[in-house]
């Protein structure tokens, strides 16, 4: 139906819906649940034609698997152990910048002499040669665990599906190594384990993930456009800043060549006795020390708020797999 609603599912409990509250609220879009904590649908306050679904990680990427959802909150590492074929069933339109972890391949810290994949062959043999048995991986991710150990050529080991503490497997004796996601490494350091030098599967965060099979109505695309719209705008203005330098007038200077060294941009072109700029953040410093070292009299810096551009990578990538 053309007036369809779009449906974005985001989680909904804990660290993760803070953060996906506080990321869709610095793009000016608030999350609203109905009727309290308890109630499991919402809308975004002032944005028409969006229906939120709060519901746990794992019946997020279900939910974009079907096309239940258009639009979802949930990190990679879940997406891509649910979904062996995810890129045909969702696009990853941007990342979120929390629920950061890196899924990962880890071994006793005594094995000394074990330090890649590669290294796993031979503690199989051994394992065989010795106790007649295969090489055991305890790992919540079975389906990620698979891929990558075949892409490494390790072949001779068995899955022991976990359904605890995965980091406590060897120690228990249940497993030989293990196959599980770490943000420090603290945990696994506490339990006398170290990652291999080529064992990091996927590093991982919470994304932005649409949906490729759902109905994307005209009034769930223009929804998207908004909403894809101003968080493109909120992530200029957070990865940007705004440099303004008084001149004196007589003096020359090569302003291509200083723009060119550090990725700046005049968004409203150049005047006589002021420059204002746009430049990464990250740049800042660099362009102020040359705009003073060329005579500029005076030079502030200011954070912005939104940068809207005509162009967004983001909503054409999702338009372009929608067709």
């Amino acid at each position: 139906m053309s007036d369809a609603p779009l449906i974005l599912a985001v989680p909904s409990k804990g660290r993760l819906q803070e953060n996906a509250s506080a990321f869709f609220g610095r793009a000016g879009l608030t999350l609203a649940q109905g009727r309290g904590a308890r109630d499991y649908r919402g809308t975004l306050a002032g944005l028409p034609g969006v229906e939120i679904l709060f519901l746990s990680a794992s019946e997020i990427v279900a939910q974009l698997a079907s096309g239940g959802a258009h639009l979802g909150v949930t990190g990679e590492d879940l997406v891509r152990e649910a979904l062996p074929d995810a890129d045909a069933l969702v696009e990853f339109l941007t990342p979120l910048g929390f629920g950061h972890a890196n899924v990962v391949v880890a071994v006793p810290q005594a094995w000394i002499d074990v330090r890649t994949m590669a290294d796993l062959d031979e503690v199989a043999e051994d394992l065989r040669a010795r106790h007649g048995r295969k090489m055991r991986v305890a790992t919540k991710y079975v389906n990620l665990t698979r891929r990558f150990f075949a892409d490494a050529g390790v072949t001779d080991y068995r899955i022991v599906e976990s359904l605890g503490a995965t980091e406590g497997a060897p120690g228990s004796g249940t497993a030989e190594l293990i196959v599980d996601i770490t943000t420090t490494g603290a945990t696994l350091a506490a339990n006398a384990l170290k990652v291999l030098d080529d064992g990091v599967m996927l590093r991982s965060e919470a994304n932005l993930v649409a949906s490729v099979r759902a109905d994307w109505s005209p009034a769930a695309r223009d929804a998207a456009r908004t909403i894809l719209t101003r968080i493109s705008a909120e992530e200029a203005a957070r990865t940007t800043r705004e440099v303004r330098a008084c001149l004196e007038p007589a003096r020359p200077f090569d302003l291509d060549a200083i723009l060119e060294r550090h990725g700046a941009t005049l968004p409203y072109g150049v005047s006589e006795r002021e420059l204002t700029l746009r430049v990464a953040k990250a740049n800042v410093f660099g362009l102020v020390d040359d705009l003073m070292a060329v005579g500029a009299l005076d030079v502030s810096v200011r954070a912005l708020d939104y940068v809207f551009r005509p162009a967004n990578p983001v909503l054409d990538r999702l338009l372009g797999r929608l067709g």
